[in-house]
């Protein structure tokens, strides 16, 4: 029971952070606009009319806000009650990589587009190539900030459940120059220490060597 609460907890974890960073890429559309921009008035996305651009940027800066506190607050919380990992196979693995460069590719597209709302905003009902006559540069927009808000939530969500990496096996004796390497055949440990601590007499004759001899 208390595990499947904490899996629905990083599930709403997930989500928030997902909608957070969505949210935040529509706030730096809407201020490059507003900072650099001439026609702040004009629809985030065509397709709701009345949702101008700067308001668009206010909601979501706020958005941004709630989602991401939350979405910290709740990791934190984890920290303290952490879910049982998971080991991951190769399915799961392909879709948490797909997630991720789709998260990469999404932002890189957002911003583009949203520079182009900069210099030329009514491009965005424009189709995005000369090859289909849908979607719109704004659609497309709206599709890279969904692709960008999954990827997020799932990324997060296969992260904090997968199996811990493994500690790294310690160095071979002689990787680590210990002297346990030099032990001969048939000798113990304890033997081999001993030997190492005896004292090594030098063949050099000191002069009081010589004064007791003669």
């Amino acid at each position: 029971m208390r595990s499947s609460r904490g899996y629905r907890k990083l599930a709403v974890e997930s989500a928030a952070l997902g909608i957070g960073f969505a949210a935040l890429l529509i706030w730096i559309g809407s201020a490059l606009v507003g900072s650099f921009g001439y026609d702040d008035a004009y629809p985030y996305w065509p397709a709701i009319a009345g949702l101008r651009t700067d308001t668009a940027g206010a909601i979501s800066f706020a958005l941004a806000i709630v989602s991401l506190v939350l979405s910290k607050y709740l990791r934190l919380r984890r920290r303290t009650a952490p879910v049982r990992p998971v080991a991951r196979g190769a399915g799961v693995l392909t879709v948490q990589a797909m997630a991720e460069t789709g998260v990469v590719l999404g932002t890189a597209l957002v911003l583009y587009l949203s520079l182009n709302e900069v210099s030329h905003p009514w491009t965005l009902r424009m189709q995005l190539t000369h090859l289909e006559p849908w979607p719109t540069e704004g659609t497309v927009r709206v599709i890279g900030l969904a692709v960008c808000l999954v990827g997020v939530a799932i990324s997060r969500y296969l992260r904090a459940t997968a199996v811990p990496a493994t500690q790294p096996a310690p160095p071979l004796a002689w990787e680590n120059g210990d002297s346990r390497t030099e032990q001969g055949p048939g000798e113990s440990r304890g033997e081999h220490a001993g030997r190492g601590l005896e004292p090594q007499f030098s063949s050099r004759r000191t002069p009081s060597d010589g004064a007791s001899r003669s």
